[in-house]
Protein backbone atom coordinates (compact mmCIF):
# COMPACT_ATOMS: atom_id res chain seq x y z
CA UNK A 1 0.00 0.00 0.00
CA UNK A 2 1.49 3.87 -0.86
CA UNK A 3 2.51 5.89 1.81
CA UNK A 4 0.36 8.84 2.60
CA UNK A 5 3.10 11.16 1.60
CA UNK A 6 3.08 9.23 -1.69
CA UNK A 7 -0.68 9.20 -2.52
CA UNK A 8 -2.43 12.63 -3.39
CA UNK A 9 -5.79 11.13 -3.20
CA UNK A 10 -6.37 10.71 0.30
CA UNK A 11 -7.71 13.69 2.08
CA UNK A 12 -10.58 13.93 4.57
CA UNK A 13 -11.91 17.03 3.01
CA UNK A 14 -12.63 14.45 -0.08
CA UNK A 15 -16.27 13.45 0.21
CA UNK A 16 -17.43 12.87 -3.37
CA UNK A 17 -16.42 10.38 -5.85
CA UNK A 18 -16.09 13.94 -8.87
CA UNK A 19 -14.01 15.38 -5.84
CA UNK A 20 -12.03 12.48 -5.95
CA UNK A 21 -11.83 12.26 -9.30
CA UNK A 22 -10.79 15.41 -9.60
CA UNK A 23 -6.97 15.08 -7.55
CA UNK A 24 -5.70 13.09 -10.61
CA UNK A 25 -5.45 10.36 -12.72
CA UNK A 26 -4.25 7.61 -10.80
CA UNK A 27 -7.48 8.68 -7.95
CA UNK A 28 -10.67 6.35 -7.82
CA UNK A 29 -13.88 5.48 -6.17
CA UNK A 30 -15.34 3.07 -4.49
CA UNK A 31 -18.63 3.02 -4.46
CA UNK A 32 -19.77 -0.59 -2.57
CA UNK A 33 -22.51 -0.22 -0.17
CA UNK A 34 -20.74 -1.97 2.41
CA UNK A 35 -17.44 -1.03 2.17
CA UNK A 36 -16.95 1.39 4.46
CA UNK A 37 -18.17 0.13 8.22
CA UNK A 38 -18.10 2.58 10.10
CA UNK A 39 -14.84 4.92 8.01
CA UNK A 40 -15.05 8.13 6.91
CA UNK A 41 -16.42 8.83 3.67
CA UNK A 42 -12.68 10.12 2.66
CA UNK A 43 -11.48 6.56 3.06
CA UNK A 44 -13.57 5.83 -0.37
CA UNK A 45 -11.54 7.76 -2.41
CA UNK A 46 -7.77 6.22 -3.00
CA UNK A 47 -5.52 4.63 -5.64
CA UNK A 48 -7.31 1.84 -7.13
CA UNK A 49 -5.15 -0.92 -5.84
CA UNK A 50 -5.27 0.44 -2.11
CA UNK A 51 -9.12 0.34 -2.41
CA UNK A 52 -8.78 -3.40 -3.38
CA UNK A 53 -6.46 -4.38 -0.68
CA UNK A 54 -9.59 -2.50 1.70
CA UNK A 55 -12.06 -5.01 0.45
CA UNK A 56 -13.34 -2.90 -2.39
CA UNK A 57 -14.46 -5.37 -5.26
CA UNK A 58 -13.10 -3.85 -8.91
CA UNK A 59 -16.36 -3.83 -10.03
CA UNK A 60 -17.16 -1.08 -8.06
CA UNK A 61 -14.32 1.01 -8.02
CA UNK A 62 -14.52 4.13 -9.93
CA UNK A 63 -11.65 5.30 -12.81
CA UNK A 64 -11.77 6.32 -15.41
CA UNK A 65 -8.43 5.61 -17.93
CA UNK A 66 -7.14 7.48 -20.86
CA UNK A 67 -8.73 6.15 -24.39
CA UNK A 68 -7.64 7.12 -27.71
CA UNK A 69 -10.04 6.16 -30.86
CA UNK A 70 -8.74 6.41 -34.69
CA UNK A 71 -11.59 7.26 -37.35
CA UNK A 72 -10.67 4.92 -39.62
CA UNK A 73 -13.53 5.89 -41.85
CA UNK A 74 -11.87 9.27 -43.87
CA UNK A 75 -9.55 8.95 -46.03
CA UNK A 76 -6.10 10.75 -45.87
CA UNK A 77 -3.82 11.63 -48.58
CA UNK A 78 -0.81 13.29 -46.66
CA UNK A 79 -1.64 13.21 -43.09
CA UNK A 80 -2.66 10.27 -41.03
CA UNK A 81 -4.94 9.81 -39.05
CA UNK A 82 -7.10 12.64 -39.64
CA UNK A 83 -9.44 12.05 -37.26
CA UNK A 84 -9.40 11.05 -33.46
CA UNK A 85 -11.19 10.81 -29.96
CA UNK A 86 -8.82 11.35 -26.95
CA UNK A 87 -10.75 10.66 -23.62
CA UNK A 88 -8.90 12.19 -20.69
CA UNK A 89 -10.09 12.21 -17.22
CA UNK A 90 -8.26 15.31 -14.67
CA UNK A 91 -4.56 15.17 -14.86
CA UNK A 92 -4.39 12.41 -17.48
CA UNK A 93 -2.23 12.57 -21.09
CA UNK A 94 -2.30 10.86 -24.01
CA UNK A 95 0.26 10.30 -26.79
CA UNK A 96 -0.17 9.64 -30.05
CA UNK A 97 1.45 9.51 -33.68
CA UNK A 98 0.67 11.37 -36.59
CA UNK A 99 2.12 10.26 -39.83
CA UNK A 100 3.03 12.87 -42.32
CA UNK A 101 3.73 11.69 -46.28
CA UNK A 102 4.01 14.09 -49.49
CA UNK A 103 2.64 13.27 -52.63
CA UNK A 104 4.39 10.75 -54.85
CA UNK A 105 4.82 13.74 -57.57
CA UNK A 106 5.49 16.84 -55.04
CA UNK A 107 8.39 18.61 -55.62
CA UNK A 108 11.35 18.47 -53.57
CA UNK A 109 14.24 21.17 -53.59
CA UNK A 110 17.71 20.02 -50.76
CA UNK A 111 19.82 22.39 -50.28
CA UNK A 112 23.24 20.81 -49.07
CA UNK A 113 24.94 23.52 -46.59
CA UNK A 114 28.57 21.64 -45.84
CA UNK A 115 31.29 22.83 -43.36
CA UNK A 116 34.18 22.71 -45.03
CA UNK A 117 36.73 23.38 -42.62
CA UNK A 118 39.94 20.67 -42.57
CA UNK A 119 38.58 18.84 -40.28
CA UNK A 120 35.79 17.99 -42.44
CA UNK A 121 37.92 16.46 -45.07
CA UNK A 122 36.40 12.69 -44.91
CA UNK A 123 32.63 13.86 -45.29
CA UNK A 124 33.36 15.90 -47.99
CA UNK A 125 35.03 13.36 -49.94
CA UNK A 126 32.19 11.42 -49.04
CA UNK A 127 29.33 13.78 -50.16
CA UNK A 128 31.18 13.64 -53.95
CA UNK A 129 30.22 10.05 -54.43
CA UNK A 130 26.73 10.21 -52.41
CA UNK A 131 24.73 12.65 -54.76
CA UNK A 132 24.25 10.12 -57.24
CA UNK A 133 22.97 7.42 -54.83
CA UNK A 134 20.67 10.09 -53.36
CA UNK A 135 19.23 11.36 -56.45
CA UNK A 136 18.01 7.55 -57.25
CA UNK A 137 16.65 6.88 -53.26
CA UNK A 138 14.47 10.36 -53.95
CA UNK A 139 13.09 8.43 -56.85
CA UNK A 140 11.06 6.75 -54.48
CA UNK A 141 9.55 10.29 -53.01
CA UNK A 142 9.53 12.56 -55.73
CA UNK A 143 9.45 12.51 -59.33
CA UNK A 144 10.61 16.13 -59.39
CA UNK A 145 13.54 16.06 -57.12
CA UNK A 146 16.54 19.41 -57.44
CA UNK A 147 19.45 19.78 -55.27
CA UNK A 148 21.71 22.78 -54.89
CA UNK A 149 25.14 23.46 -52.77
CA UNK A 150 26.84 26.15 -50.61
CA UNK A 151 29.89 26.22 -48.04
CA UNK A 152 30.87 27.99 -45.18
CA UNK A 153 33.81 27.89 -42.74
CA UNK A 154 33.18 31.12 -40.45
CA UNK A 155 34.42 34.54 -40.16
CA UNK A 156 37.43 35.57 -42.10
CA UNK A 157 38.40 38.04 -38.98
CA UNK A 158 40.51 37.66 -35.88
CA UNK A 159 40.16 36.08 -33.43
CA UNK A 160 38.48 33.03 -35.39
CA UNK A 161 41.36 33.02 -38.10
CA UNK A 162 45.01 33.49 -38.20
CA UNK A 163 45.06 37.17 -40.41
CA UNK A 164 48.52 36.29 -40.96
CA UNK A 165 49.27 37.41 -44.71
CA UNK A 166 50.29 34.30 -45.86
CA UNK A 167 47.65 32.55 -43.33
CA UNK A 168 44.62 33.97 -45.07
CA UNK A 169 45.67 33.38 -48.62
CA UNK A 170 46.24 29.08 -47.34
CA UNK A 171 45.23 28.55 -43.81
CA UNK A 172 46.90 25.09 -44.09
CA UNK A 173 50.16 26.75 -45.05
CA UNK A 174 51.88 24.69 -41.57
CA UNK A 175 50.07 21.40 -43.17
CA UNK A 176 52.05 21.97 -46.20
CA UNK A 177 48.41 21.87 -47.97
CA UNK A 178 47.10 23.90 -50.18
CA UNK A 179 43.75 25.50 -48.65
CA UNK A 180 41.01 27.48 -50.13
CA UNK A 181 40.62 30.95 -47.73
CA UNK A 182 38.51 31.06 -45.09
CA UNK A 183 34.46 32.69 -46.01
CA UNK A 184 31.74 32.97 -44.01
CA UNK A 185 29.21 31.51 -46.69
CA UNK A 186 29.47 30.69 -50.42
CA UNK A 187 26.40 29.69 -52.93
CA UNK A 188 27.76 27.21 -55.00
CA UNK A 189 25.50 25.52 -57.25
CA UNK A 190 21.94 26.67 -57.34
CA UNK A 191 19.06 24.32 -57.44
CA UNK A 192 19.15 21.69 -60.17
CA UNK A 193 18.10 18.33 -61.45
CA UNK A 194 21.31 17.52 -63.39
CA UNK A 195 22.90 15.07 -60.69
CA UNK A 196 25.81 14.92 -62.72
CA UNK A 197 26.44 18.12 -62.53
CA UNK A 198 25.98 18.35 -58.79
CA UNK A 199 28.77 15.67 -58.48
CA UNK A 200 30.98 17.83 -60.73
CA UNK A 201 30.95 20.61 -58.89
CA UNK A 202 31.20 18.98 -55.38
CA UNK A 203 34.71 17.19 -56.67
CA UNK A 204 35.74 20.71 -56.75
CA UNK A 205 35.58 21.72 -53.34
CA UNK A 206 38.56 22.32 -51.47
CA UNK A 207 38.76 22.48 -47.66
CA UNK A 208 39.54 25.42 -45.57
CA UNK A 209 40.48 26.24 -41.80
CA UNK A 210 40.13 28.17 -39.17
CA UNK A 211 41.43 28.70 -35.45
CA UNK A 212 38.25 28.21 -33.09
CA UNK A 213 36.18 25.08 -32.74
CA UNK A 214 32.82 26.87 -33.11
CA UNK A 215 31.87 26.99 -36.83
CA UNK A 216 29.45 29.93 -38.88
CA UNK A 217 27.03 27.61 -39.82
CA UNK A 218 23.82 29.82 -38.84
CA UNK A 219 25.64 33.44 -40.23
CA UNK A 220 25.06 30.67 -43.75
CA UNK A 221 21.92 29.10 -42.93
CA UNK A 222 20.10 32.13 -42.68
CA UNK A 223 20.97 33.58 -45.87
CA UNK A 224 20.31 30.00 -47.75
CA UNK A 225 16.50 30.78 -46.53
CA UNK A 226 16.39 34.29 -47.03
CA UNK A 227 18.49 34.77 -50.75
CA UNK A 228 15.00 32.94 -52.50
CA UNK A 229 16.23 33.94 -56.00
CA UNK A 230 19.84 33.06 -55.47
CA UNK A 231 19.34 29.89 -54.27
CA UNK A 232 16.71 28.86 -56.72
CA UNK A 233 13.78 27.54 -53.99
CA UNK A 234 10.70 27.06 -55.90
CA UNK A 235 7.45 28.30 -54.42
CA UNK A 236 5.62 25.28 -54.34
CA UNK A 237 8.26 22.74 -53.92
CA UNK A 238 9.01 20.99 -50.04
CA UNK A 239 12.03 22.94 -48.94
CA UNK A 240 14.70 21.08 -47.42
CA UNK A 241 18.11 22.22 -45.95
CA UNK A 242 20.83 20.30 -45.08
CA UNK A 243 23.26 21.57 -42.45
CA UNK A 244 26.59 18.86 -42.59
CA UNK A 245 29.23 19.68 -39.51
CA UNK A 246 31.38 18.33 -36.81
CA UNK A 247 31.14 21.09 -34.42
CA UNK A 248 28.90 23.61 -32.79
CA UNK A 249 27.85 26.89 -34.12
CA UNK A 250 28.20 30.62 -33.08
CA UNK A 251 25.58 32.59 -31.36
CA UNK A 252 24.49 35.50 -31.16
CA UNK A 253 27.17 37.98 -29.75
CA UNK A 254 30.22 35.57 -29.75
CA UNK A 255 31.18 38.20 -32.82
CA UNK A 256 31.83 41.07 -30.38
CA UNK A 257 35.21 39.01 -29.76
CA UNK A 258 36.15 40.14 -33.05
CA UNK A 259 34.81 43.89 -32.60
CA UNK A 260 31.72 43.01 -34.78
CA UNK A 261 28.65 44.95 -33.11
CA UNK A 262 26.14 45.65 -35.42
CA UNK A 263 23.01 43.11 -35.13
CA UNK A 264 22.15 41.08 -38.15
CA UNK A 265 19.20 42.77 -39.87
CA UNK A 266 17.90 39.24 -41.00
CA UNK A 267 17.94 40.43 -44.99
CA UNK A 268 19.89 38.75 -47.93
CA UNK A 269 23.22 39.93 -48.76
CA UNK A 270 24.47 37.94 -51.95
CA UNK A 271 27.19 39.46 -54.10
CA UNK A 272 28.59 37.13 -56.79
CA UNK A 273 27.94 34.33 -54.92
CA UNK A 274 29.16 35.47 -51.63
CA UNK A 275 27.98 36.50 -48.31
CA UNK A 276 29.14 40.30 -47.89
CA UNK A 277 28.44 41.08 -44.54
CA UNK A 278 30.25 38.40 -42.30
CA UNK A 279 32.58 40.65 -41.33
CA UNK A 280 29.95 43.31 -40.85
CA UNK A 281 27.14 41.98 -38.98
CA UNK A 282 26.76 39.69 -35.68
CA UNK A 283 25.72 36.23 -35.84
CA UNK A 284 21.73 36.08 -36.08
CA UNK A 285 19.78 35.22 -32.95
CA UNK A 286 18.57 31.72 -32.69
CA UNK A 287 15.38 33.04 -32.98
CA UNK A 288 15.61 35.13 -35.87
CA UNK A 289 16.85 31.80 -37.30
CA UNK A 290 13.42 30.02 -36.49
CA UNK A 291 12.08 32.64 -37.88
CA UNK A 292 13.12 32.92 -41.58
CA UNK A 293 12.62 29.30 -42.14
CA UNK A 294 9.81 29.15 -41.08
CA UNK A 295 8.68 32.79 -42.94
CA UNK A 296 10.21 30.58 -46.23
CA UNK A 297 8.91 27.47 -45.51
CA UNK A 298 12.34 25.79 -44.80
CA UNK A 299 12.42 22.60 -42.71
CA UNK A 300 15.96 21.82 -42.04
CA UNK A 301 18.27 19.27 -41.44
CA UNK A 302 21.25 18.86 -39.19
CA UNK A 303 23.67 16.23 -40.15
CA UNK A 304 26.37 16.33 -36.85
CA UNK A 305 28.82 13.88 -35.62
CA UNK A 306 28.66 12.13 -32.39
CA UNK A 307 30.83 14.74 -30.42
CA UNK A 308 28.39 17.22 -31.36
CA UNK A 309 24.98 15.30 -30.89
CA UNK A 310 23.94 16.83 -27.63
CA UNK A 311 24.88 20.12 -28.44
CA UNK A 312 22.13 20.64 -31.31
CA UNK A 313 19.68 18.26 -29.44
CA UNK A 314 19.08 21.08 -27.21
CA UNK A 315 18.94 23.81 -29.99
CA UNK A 316 16.64 21.39 -31.88
CA UNK A 317 13.55 22.12 -30.03
CA UNK A 318 13.87 26.06 -30.60
CA UNK A 319 13.93 25.95 -34.74
CA UNK A 320 10.44 24.44 -35.90
CA UNK A 321 11.10 22.07 -38.32
CA UNK A 322 14.26 20.57 -37.76
CA UNK A 323 15.28 17.23 -37.89
CA UNK A 324 18.31 16.04 -36.32
CA UNK A 325 20.37 13.15 -37.13
CA UNK A 326 24.03 11.51 -36.45
CA UNK A 327 26.40 11.39 -38.95
CA UNK A 328 28.59 7.95 -39.15
CA UNK A 329 32.23 8.24 -39.82
CA UNK A 330 32.92 9.21 -43.63
CA UNK A 331 29.54 10.23 -43.80
CA UNK A 332 28.70 6.77 -44.98
CA UNK A 333 24.56 7.15 -43.63
CA UNK A 334 24.30 10.67 -45.26
CA UNK A 335 21.94 9.61 -47.90
CA UNK A 336 19.81 7.72 -45.76
CA UNK A 337 19.73 10.59 -42.73
CA UNK A 338 17.90 12.33 -45.81
CA UNK A 339 15.41 9.87 -46.39
CA UNK A 340 14.64 9.65 -42.83
CA UNK A 341 13.91 13.13 -42.33
CA UNK A 342 11.92 13.39 -45.67
CA UNK A 343 9.54 10.91 -43.79
CA UNK A 344 7.82 12.56 -41.04
CA UNK A 345 6.58 11.07 -37.86
CA UNK A 346 5.91 13.32 -35.22
CA UNK A 347 4.14 12.57 -31.80
CA UNK A 348 1.35 14.29 -29.96
CA UNK A 349 0.90 15.08 -26.46
CA UNK A 350 -2.17 16.25 -25.39
CA UNK A 351 -3.28 16.64 -21.81
CA UNK A 352 -5.94 18.11 -19.46
CA UNK A 353 -5.54 19.40 -16.27
CA UNK A 354 -8.68 20.13 -14.51
CA UNK A 355 -12.15 19.65 -15.50
CA UNK A 356 -13.84 22.13 -17.53
CA UNK A 357 -16.85 23.85 -16.44
CA UNK A 358 -19.13 21.93 -18.80
CA UNK A 359 -18.56 18.74 -20.39
CA UNK A 360 -18.14 19.47 -24.40
CA UNK A 361 -15.79 18.00 -26.62
CA UNK A 362 -12.68 20.71 -27.15
CA UNK A 363 -11.39 20.25 -30.77
CA UNK A 364 -7.56 20.71 -31.88
CA UNK A 365 -6.29 21.22 -35.26
CA UNK A 366 -2.89 19.98 -36.20
CA UNK A 367 -1.46 21.46 -39.24
CA UNK A 368 2.28 20.54 -40.20
CA UNK A 369 3.52 23.40 -42.09
CA UNK A 370 3.12 23.30 -45.73
CA UNK A 371 0.76 20.71 -45.53
CA UNK A 372 -2.87 21.41 -46.52
CA UNK A 373 -4.32 18.40 -44.88
CA UNK A 374 -4.87 18.69 -40.37
CA UNK A 375 -6.12 16.25 -37.86
CA UNK A 376 -8.27 16.85 -35.74
CA UNK A 377 -8.25 16.16 -32.26
CA UNK A 378 -11.51 15.54 -30.44
CA UNK A 379 -10.84 15.86 -26.73
CA UNK A 380 -13.81 14.27 -24.76
CA UNK A 381 -13.28 15.24 -20.63
CA UNK A 382 -14.06 12.21 -18.93
CA UNK A 383 -14.95 14.18 -15.79
CA UNK A 384 -18.28 12.52 -14.22
CA UNK A 385 -18.43 9.26 -12.25
CA UNK A 386 -20.96 6.15 -14.16
CA UNK A 387 -21.87 5.80 -10.50
CA UNK A 388 -23.99 8.82 -10.51
CA UNK A 389 -26.09 8.36 -13.50
CA UNK A 390 -26.67 4.72 -11.71
CA UNK A 391 -27.81 6.88 -8.23
CA UNK A 392 -25.33 4.36 -6.73
CA UNK A 393 -21.96 6.94 -5.51
CA UNK A 394 -22.80 7.10 -1.90
CA UNK A 395 -20.99 10.12 -1.78
CA UNK A 396 -23.41 12.39 0.40
CA UNK A 397 -22.40 13.30 3.66
CA UNK A 398 -24.20 11.63 6.66
CA UNK A 399 -26.73 13.84 8.54
CA UNK A 400 -24.78 13.91 11.87
CA UNK A 401 -22.24 16.22 10.28
CA UNK A 402 -24.45 18.65 10.45
CA UNK A 403 -25.18 18.22 13.63
CA UNK A 404 -26.52 15.30 15.51
CA UNK A 405 -30.48 15.33 16.26
CA UNK A 406 -31.61 18.53 14.64
CA UNK A 407 -34.58 17.53 12.59
CA UNK A 408 -33.44 16.85 8.90
CA UNK A 409 -36.42 16.67 5.69
CA UNK A 410 -36.08 13.94 3.35
CA UNK A 411 -33.15 14.78 1.76
CA UNK A 412 -29.41 14.63 2.24
CA UNK A 413 -27.80 18.44 3.29
CA UNK A 414 -25.58 17.54 0.24
CA UNK A 415 -28.71 17.40 -2.31
CA UNK A 416 -28.46 21.52 -1.53
CA UNK A 417 -25.14 21.79 -2.96
CA UNK A 418 -26.39 20.34 -6.04
CA UNK A 419 -27.28 22.98 -9.00
CA UNK A 420 -31.25 22.20 -10.01
CA UNK A 421 -31.08 19.35 -7.33
CA UNK A 422 -28.87 16.37 -9.88
CA UNK A 423 -25.27 16.96 -10.91
CA UNK A 424 -22.42 16.84 -9.06
CA UNK A 425 -22.00 19.45 -5.50
CA UNK A 426 -20.85 23.10 -5.81
CA UNK A 427 -20.76 22.35 -9.64
CA UNK A 428 -17.85 20.32 -9.18
CA UNK A 429 -15.91 23.39 -8.06
CA UNK A 430 -16.26 23.56 -4.38
CA UNK A 431 -17.08 21.17 -1.17
CA UNK A 432 -20.31 20.81 0.51
CA UNK A 433 -20.17 21.57 3.97
CA UNK A 434 -23.73 21.17 5.78
CA UNK A 435 -25.87 22.04 2.52
CA UNK A 436 -24.13 25.24 1.56
CA UNK A 437 -21.01 24.90 -0.57
CA UNK A 438 -17.20 26.93 -0.11
CA UNK A 439 -16.17 27.11 -3.56
CA UNK A 440 -12.68 26.51 -4.51
CA UNK A 441 -9.95 29.45 -5.05
CA UNK A 442 -7.95 29.18 -8.68
CA UNK A 443 -5.40 31.64 -9.84
CA UNK A 444 -7.44 31.50 -13.34
CA UNK A 445 -10.20 34.07 -11.41
CA UNK A 446 -13.18 34.09 -8.95
CA UNK A 447 -15.71 31.10 -8.56
CA UNK A 448 -18.67 32.13 -6.61
CA UNK A 449 -22.33 31.86 -6.59
CA UNK A 450 -24.65 29.16 -4.28
CA UNK A 451 -23.56 26.30 -6.53
CA UNK A 452 -20.33 27.64 -7.17
CA UNK A 453 -21.38 27.58 -10.77
CA UNK A 454 -20.91 31.54 -11.86
CA UNK A 455 -17.34 32.77 -12.57
CA UNK A 456 -15.05 35.44 -14.21
CA UNK A 457 -12.71 32.90 -16.49
CA UNK A 458 -14.95 30.51 -18.38
CA UNK A 459 -15.57 31.41 -21.52
CA UNK A 460 -13.05 30.28 -24.68
CA UNK A 461 -9.80 31.29 -24.18
CA UNK A 462 -8.11 32.46 -28.04
CA UNK A 463 -7.52 29.19 -30.19
CA UNK A 464 -9.41 27.01 -27.17
CA UNK A 465 -5.77 24.94 -27.01
CA UNK A 466 -2.67 26.47 -28.54
CA UNK A 467 -0.35 23.39 -29.69
CA UNK A 468 3.69 24.42 -30.32
CA UNK A 469 3.23 24.45 -33.77
CA UNK A 470 4.53 28.18 -34.04
CA UNK A 471 7.15 27.62 -31.60
CA UNK A 472 7.22 24.15 -31.07
CA UNK A 473 9.03 21.43 -32.05
CA UNK A 474 7.54 19.83 -35.43
CA UNK A 475 8.46 16.21 -34.15
CA UNK A 476 6.96 16.21 -30.49
CA UNK A 477 3.71 19.07 -30.14
CA UNK A 478 2.71 19.27 -26.61
CA UNK A 479 -0.90 21.20 -25.92
CA UNK A 480 -0.57 24.38 -23.54
CA UNK A 481 -3.50 26.74 -22.55
CA UNK A 482 -3.49 30.21 -24.33
CA UNK A 483 -5.01 32.75 -21.74
CA UNK A 484 -6.59 35.67 -23.75
CA UNK A 485 -10.71 35.27 -22.82
CA UNK A 486 -12.85 36.01 -25.88
CA UNK A 487 -9.62 36.81 -28.22
CA UNK A 488 -9.79 40.35 -26.85
CA UNK A 489 -12.67 41.12 -28.91
CA UNK A 490 -15.67 40.81 -26.53
CA UNK A 491 -17.06 40.11 -22.82
CA UNK A 492 -17.10 37.14 -21.05
CA UNK A 493 -20.88 37.31 -19.65
CA UNK A 494 -22.24 34.15 -17.95
CA UNK A 495 -19.59 32.13 -19.52
CA UNK A 496 -20.65 33.15 -23.06
CA UNK A 497 -18.58 35.26 -25.25
CA UNK A 498 -20.34 38.71 -26.24
CA UNK A 499 -18.15 40.01 -29.70
CA UNK A 500 -18.03 43.41 -30.89
CA UNK A 501 -18.98 44.29 -34.52
CA UNK A 502 -16.89 42.32 -37.23
CA UNK A 503 -16.33 39.50 -35.15
CA UNK A 504 -18.15 36.52 -34.91
CA UNK A 505 -17.57 32.94 -33.52
CA UNK A 506 -17.78 30.91 -29.34
CA UNK A 507 -14.33 32.83 -29.25
CA UNK A 508 -14.83 35.53 -31.47
CA UNK A 509 -11.78 34.76 -33.42
CA UNK A 510 -13.04 34.78 -36.62
CA UNK A 511 -13.88 37.63 -38.71
CA UNK A 512 -17.69 37.98 -40.01
CA UNK A 513 -16.51 39.67 -43.28
CA UNK A 514 -15.54 36.93 -46.03
CA UNK A 515 -13.47 39.70 -47.94
CA UNK A 516 -10.04 38.09 -46.62
CA UNK A 517 -10.61 35.14 -48.79
CA UNK A 518 -11.19 37.29 -52.29
CA UNK A 519 -8.68 36.42 -54.47
CA UNK A 520 -7.81 38.99 -57.19
CA UNK A 521 -9.92 37.57 -59.70
CA UNK A 522 -13.05 38.92 -57.04
CA UNK A 523 -13.41 35.02 -56.71
CA UNK A 524 -14.15 33.28 -53.33
CA UNK A 525 -10.79 31.13 -52.42
CA UNK A 526 -10.77 31.27 -56.55
CA UNK A 527 -13.81 29.30 -56.84
CA UNK A 528 -12.09 26.20 -54.99
CA UNK A 529 -12.84 26.58 -51.48
CA UNK A 530 -14.66 27.53 -48.46
CA UNK A 531 -14.27 30.63 -46.44
CA UNK A 532 -14.02 29.51 -42.93
CA UNK A 533 -13.00 31.96 -39.93
CA UNK A 534 -11.20 34.86 -42.38
CA UNK A 535 -9.22 32.18 -44.40
CA UNK A 536 -9.91 29.66 -47.63
CA UNK A 537 -10.69 25.78 -46.81
CA UNK A 538 -9.71 24.40 -49.84
CA UNK A 539 -12.13 21.88 -51.63
CA UNK A 540 -9.43 19.62 -53.03
CA UNK A 541 -6.99 18.27 -50.16
CA UNK A 542 -3.91 18.75 -52.88
CA UNK A 543 -4.91 22.20 -53.44
CA UNK A 544 -3.28 25.11 -50.62
CA UNK A 545 -1.60 28.72 -50.61
CA UNK A 546 -3.95 31.49 -49.17
CA UNK A 547 -7.17 31.44 -52.18
CA UNK A 548 -6.07 27.86 -52.67
CA UNK A 549 -4.30 28.78 -56.07
CA UNK A 550 -1.53 26.46 -55.32
CA UNK A 551 -1.85 23.02 -56.84
CA UNK A 552 1.73 21.67 -57.96
CA UNK A 553 0.62 17.95 -58.46
CA UNK A 554 -2.62 18.72 -60.13
CA UNK A 555 -2.99 17.29 -63.63
CA UNK A 556 -3.75 19.72 -66.30
CA UNK A 557 -4.79 17.85 -69.49
CA UNK A 558 -4.17 19.49 -72.91
CA UNK A 559 -7.19 17.71 -74.16
CA UNK A 560 -9.34 20.59 -72.70
CA UNK A 561 -7.54 22.72 -74.76
CA UNK A 562 -8.33 20.57 -78.27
Amino acid sequence: MWLPADNLCTSPLVTSCHECLSRGPQCAWCFQEIFLNGMSLSERCDLAVNLESKGCEMQFIERPGVKVEVNTTLPSTQVAPRDLLVQLPPGGEASFVVEVKQLERYPVDLYYLVDVSASMQENLDRLKTVGMALSHRMRDYSSDFRVGFGSFVDKPVSPYINVHPLKIENPCKDYEIQCRPAHGFIHVLPMTDNMTEFTRVIQQQQISGNMDTPEGGFDAMLQAAVCQKNIGWRPEAKHLLLLMTDQPSHLALDSRLAGIVVPHDGNCHLENNAYTKTTNMEYPTIGQLAEKLMDNSIHSIFAVEQGQYKWYEDLIPLLPGAYLGRLQKRASNLKDLVIEAYKVFFNITVSMKDCPSEEEEILIFVKPVGFNETTTVRVRPTCSCRCRELGRCLDERDDALCGAGEEQDDLSPARDCKLGGSGPDCSGRGVCVCGKCVCDHTNLGTVNGNYCEVDDFSCPYSHGLLCGGVYGNMWTVTCVPFFVTCSGRGQCISGECRCESGWTGESCACPASTEPCLSEDGLLCSGRGKCVCGSCRCDDPRRSGQFCEKCPTCDYSCQSHW
